[in-house]
């Protein structure tokens, strides 16, 4: 049975200094990345979502109401999508890319990114932001690369605890998969997150140090 790690939206415009911001986001970069240097060899892979958003319709507002639309954050290709500098990518096989064209939280909604664009830094000259169309009908999803990797068992981490970490771990509940959440790794919204943690372990999902 394979492990992996789920990384989820630790991006520029979600920790301090974003167009989005999470207090505690920058923290939670950096604490990720000192749990991998720590427990890396507990886990045979590794991978991280980002938010990559090319026109993804009401979910931008102008009026947001900070529910179901959101001031424009994680464009595609914009320094806000770059994964946070204090997050080492060094152990991270893929990146899956979601809400391109429509709202999306959960990891199992990303796609994998292409092989010749690097999830952080300067973009190298040419390199197009906004990649024409809609994901291809033989996009790999989340759920499929995890399968073909035979992994059955998921640890989610990252931002926001109440959002995009939530959903992404019900969906792995809900395909099959046993799953952790470390509160510890993760920022929220929220100032109270009771009901989102109730809500998660009411669907399987197991918390550590929340």
């Amino acid at each position: 049975m394979a492990r992996a790690l789920i990384i989820v939206d630790v991006q520029n415009d979600f920790c301090e200094g974003g167009s989005l911001a999470v207090s505690g986001g920058a923290a939670v970069a950096g604490a990720i990345s000192e749990y991998l240097d720590a427990e890396h060899r507990h886990f045979d892979h590794v991978v991280a979502t980002q938010d990559w958003h090319i026109d993804p319709g009401s979910h931008f507002s102008d009026d947001p109401d900070m529910v179901d639309s959101w001031p424009p954050h994680c464009v595609a290709g914009s320094r806000g999508a770059e994964l946070h500098p204090d997050l080492d990518t060094d152990y991270i096989q893929a990146y899956f890319r979601k809400g391109q064209y429509a709202a999306a939280y959960s990891g199992f909604e990303g796609v994998l990114a292409p092989e010749d664009e690097i999830p952080t830094g300067e973009r190298p000259p040419g390199l197009s932001a906004e990649p024409a169309g809609t994901a291809p009908e033989d996009a790999i999803g989340l759920d499929d690369w995890l399968q073909s990797h035979d992994v059955e068992e998921v640890v989610v981490v990252g931002i926001a605890t109440d959002y995009c970490v939530r959903a992404t771990a019900l969906d792995a509940v809900q395909a099959g998969y046993e799953v952790t959440v470390i509160g510890g790794l993760t920022a929220g919204i929220a100032d109270d997150l009771s009901d989102t943690y109730a809500e998660l372990e009411e669907n399987g999902v197991e918390l550590d140090g929340q």
